[in-house]
């Protein structure tokens, strides 16, 4: 068993936590932890809310609270938070609280003995209207290097650079707008400069690091190492411990990495073992790993170790695993900027696994990824749901429904091969999660659960059953092997919804408690499953519709005499079947998404002067070839929709069993060769007024295979097909068609009839 001590970055308890922090810094390092344990190995992982700095003191003066007041507040929100999602800490501290304070100056002292920090005259922007000197945040202006606007003058989000007072082009007051002025102040200074070769010999074997740290890291080493103020004319903070410093105090950017140390160390107290700390921070054997964004680069990969350096025998950072930045619209998420989605908000709408498995898919790594709900629908229902949470669903009630133990073990070689394919993916899943790879790893468990589903496909245990009862059995006990291996690998990742697997399986304990190694070893025959319910759900993001501004009464009515009505909707049988204006099509052209790798941007010709532009997640079902030219149905009065910044105008038609325990997606088409833009009306009088989501959703029609003149209970004309689609209204359905003898129908395949049609 090996140590690993994880040290995750600080967020400000200037507001409640986003989507931003959890997959750039938050989530990455719960992963990583759980995979350690899994494996065996003990974790030391600190952390916590950064309390102290500009942020705070802006923050808490626009809502007229103390800093620490408004600290503590966040603290708490974000603390809360952070549990909600599944994220462990060994310790989630603050920085304003006496351990901290104790630690830092102690360091502080330490290196000022040594002669690393000495005071120093320096110059400070000052603001002549609020009459005091300005802290970091409290000045913006333009980025002298890469022109950025609004960039504060401590550090550039967009370019990594930093900053000294007076480099920032056309600076201004946050507080008063006022152009501040450049003034003289004495400060303590961290002399930098004295580690430089110390820290070149230090990175020169950190080639696993990622490119962006290593980046960063050469350009602040090419450039020099400059002697930097650690200290502040402000009163919220460290004080000094110093006399005659009472008027200022240590500044954030030195005192919060310390944190991690002293986080430490006050875990070591609560568990009443004061030197435990010492074990994770002064063995050369332990790995330590900062979870970081990328724009606290320099501050892990350069400050932190000098400081380290200075103070001695500690490890120092082995890895820092900076992620990049998670976007929304094409911009940063950030609390201080506005536009964040925080994770309080998100979760009183969405299971925090789902919101795991999303930011794990979409982890911005090596580069920087875009965020947006649609992406969240898409990956959540057409990934997570209809692979991993399908399988797992299928495999565990058809087994418990039919033999309600554990069957036993398949003796042949199908079993065998099945085994392979767990131990192969184990093998990539080690490389991936040991090496902070974690969007590969989740990837390669999701390429496992597909696995799963053809292979049940393959044996058909649904037919088995009725042939060759134990044979079922055998191939039922393989499939359980694979559901209790992705629920073991899964984890790490989606921690709450693979213990509820586990628990279905039968087993009392913890994955965590198993071990990684469970995931290889065959399940227990004879075990008694539990009952089963889904573990995921398909999500629907809903958007609200602009309200139009308010008119004066008489206008309104005028306008409402000049606008044509909308037509009403349509009553009687087939009432919700008949809002939908179903239309033949034929696809003209295939192209990828550019902004994301599992749509098509389709053009289909539906009878109109223009092809009609489509964006669909079929990517995954069918190749480009298999598209082109495909004749198939369109919902064309469905509400413009916009994936990924693309226009949708309409919706496919498509068979989907999964809720009867298939896999089937296959797109419907005409059983005869008629014009495109043919209406599918089964000689109905249908509506063409706008409909949402919701009213197709409402619309019962299943597929199924016709057997002596039925299918699935009802009678069809003597020239429908073998395979066709019903609409149902209660007892009552009619094939679906045009009325004219062309009939709707799906490829011969495999599927389960009464298959939905969505």
């Amino acid at each position: 068993m090996s140590k690993v001590c994880i040290c995750v970055a600080w967020p400000y308890s200037n507001g409640p936590i986003h989507l931003g922090h959890l997959a750039g810094s938050l989530l990455p390092p719960d992963i990583f932890s759980r995979y350690n344990r899994l494996i065996g190995n003990e974790v030391l992982m600190v952390g916590g809310s950064d309390q102290h700095g500009t942020p705070i003191t802006v923050s808490a003066e626009k809502h007229n609270m103390t800093p620490e007041e408004y600290a503590d507040k966040y603290h708490e929100i974000n603390k809360k938070a952070i549990e909600d999602m599944g994220i462990e800490f060994s310790l989630f501290n603050k920085t304003h609280c006496p351990t901290h304070f104790e630690v830092v100056q102690k360091i502080f002292l330490d290196l000022k003995d040594k002669g690393y920090i000495y005071p120093k005259e320096t110059n400070q922007y000052y603001c002549p209207k609020c009459q005091r000197f300005l802290p970091d945040r409290y000045v913006e202006g333009v980025c002298p290097k890469c022109g950025a606007e609004k960039t504060r003058s401590d550090q550039c989000d967009s370019c990594g650079t930093t900053f000294e007072p007076g480099d920032l082009l056309e600076p201004y007051c946050t507080l008063c707008g006022t152009a501040p002025e450049i003034r003289p102040t004495e400060h303590f200074f961290l002399k930098l400069s004295a580690f430089t070769d110390r820290l070149k010999e230090y990175v020169a074997d950190k080639d696993y690091w990622r490119a962006n740290v290593k980046t960063f890291t050469k350009n602040w080493l090419d450039e020099g190492i400059h002697d930097r103020a650690i200290t502040r004319d402000m009163s919220w903070g460290v004080p000094i411990p110093v006399e005659g410093w009472e008027d200022k105090v240590i500044y954030v950017w030195f005192e919060a990495d310390i944190g991690y140390l002293s986080a430490s160390v006050e875990h070591s107290r609560m568990i009443g073992k004061p030197d435990d700390w010492e074990r994770f921070w002064k063995d050369p054997e332990v790995k330590s790993y900062y979870f970081i964004g990328k724009d606290n680069i320099p501050f892990h990969s350069i400050i932190w170790p000098s400081i380290l350096m200075g103070i001695g025998g500690v490890n120092l950072p082995y890895d820092i695993p900076a992620n990049e930045y998670l976007m929304l619209s094409g911009g940063k998420l950030s609390k201080s900027r506005g536009g964040a989605i925080d994770v309080p908000s998100v979760l009183e709408n969405f299971d925090a696994d789902l919101v795991r498995y999303y930011l794990s898919v979409n982890m911005p790594d090596t580069h920087d990824s875009d965020f947006s709900w649609e992406d969240f629908q898409t990956k959540v229902n057409n990934e997570l749901v209809a692979a991993l949470g399908n399988y797992y669903h299928r495999c565990l009630s058809f087994t418990k429904k039919n033999f309600g133990a554990i069957p036993e073990a398949d003796p042949s070689d199908d079993a065998k091969a099945v085994a392979a394919e767990i131990a192969r993916t184990m093998e990539e899943y080690n490389e991936c999660l040991s090496h902070c790879d974690f969007k590969k790893g989740i990837k390669a468990v999701m390429e496992l659960a597909r696995y799963g589903n053809r292979y049940f496909d393959s044996v058909k245990p649904w037919a088995l059953v009725k042939e060759d009862k134990d044979r079922c059995g055998q191939v039922l006990n393989t499939n359980l092997m694979l559901v209790k291996a992705l629920a073991v690998m899964a984890w790490p990742f989606m921690p709450r919804s693979s213990e509820r697997i586990w628990g279905f399986l039968g087993y009392d304990g913890s994955i965590e408690k198993a071990g990684l190694d469970e995931a290889l070893r065959p399940v227990k025959a004879g075990q008694e499953l539990r009952e089963s319910v889904p573990v995921y759900k398909k999500v629907e993001i809903k958007h609200e519709e602009e309200e139009e501004p308010a008119e004066e009464p008489k206008k309104k009515e005028k306008k409402k005499q000049e606008q044509p009505q909308k037509e009403a909707a349509p009553a009687g049988p087939f009432a919700d079947f008949r809002r939908m204006d179903i239309r033949v099509g034929t696809i003209v052209s295939v192209e990828d998404h550019p902004d994301a790798e599992k749509l098509y941007i389709l053009k289909i010709d539906v009878g109109e002067e223009q092809p009609r532009q489509i964006v669909t997640n079929l990517k995954t079902v069918y190749s480009r070839d298999q598209m082109l030219n495909r004749r198939l149905l369109v919902i064309a009065n469905l509400k413009p929709a916009k994936f990924r910044g693309v226009k949708s105008d309409g919706m496919l038609m498509a068979l989907d069993d999964e809720d009867l325990g298939g896999t089937a997606i296959k797109l419907l088409k005409p059983s005869a060769d008629v014009p495109n833009g043919t209406r599918i009306d089964c000689g109905l009088e249908c509506s063409s007024s706008r409909i949402e989501v919701k009213h197709c959703e409402a619309v019962d029609i299943r597929v199924g295979k016709l057997t002596n003149g039925h299918i699935l209970g009802g009678n069809v004309p003597e020239d429908c097909p073998d395979i066709c689609a019903l609409v149902y209204d209660g007892d009552v359905r009619v094939p679906m068609g045009d009325g004219k003898g062309c009939y709707i129908t799906v490829d011969d395949g495999d599927f389960i009839d009464g298959a939905r049609v969505r």
